[in-house]
């Protein structure tokens, strides 16, 4: 009996560290002071529903409800902070995939990533300040 009473609190002990590990808290004003500038004003579209559940140039699965952008040069993996310049708002993004291929156009987010940030839902281009988190 007094190994299972020491038995248990092991049990317990060892499920709560490695939960600990596994909890991932992302401070957005955290991220936003370790940010470096890399464009303003530049162009940002959405991509086309289309594109969902396709692979992307990273070869993750493309999804319109994540948080994620396609850049022409930037590593895949990058973290960004994408902020609308009319209105201030921003998002948090990561680069899973290559675009876009369009004139101008410097940056594509999700289409989550873009209403998250637009003043009108109904238009396809903001102007955006990129900084680059991580």
């Amino acid at each position: 009996m007094k190994k299972i009473l020491l038995f248990i609190p092991l049990v317990f002990s060892t499920v709560i560290i490695a939960q600990e590990k596994n909890i991932i808290s992302i401070d957005s004003c955290s991220l936003a002071r370790e940010s470096v500038l890399y464009k303003k004003d530049a162009h940002a579209s959405y991509y086309h529903d289309k594109f969902n559940g396709r692979k992307t140039a990273s070869g993750k699965r493309f999804n319109n409800n994540e948080l994620t952008a396609a850049h022409k040069k930037l590593p895949f993996g990058t973290i960004l902070k994408i902020t609308n310049e009319a209105n201030n708002k921003f998002t948090i993004v990561e680069i899973t995939d290559r675009g876009p291929f369009v004139n101008g156009r410097e940056i594509d987010l999700s289409k989550r990533a873009f209403m998250d940030i637009a003043t009108n839902k109904k238009s396809g281009l903001v102007y955006v300040t990129i900084e680059i988190l991580k």
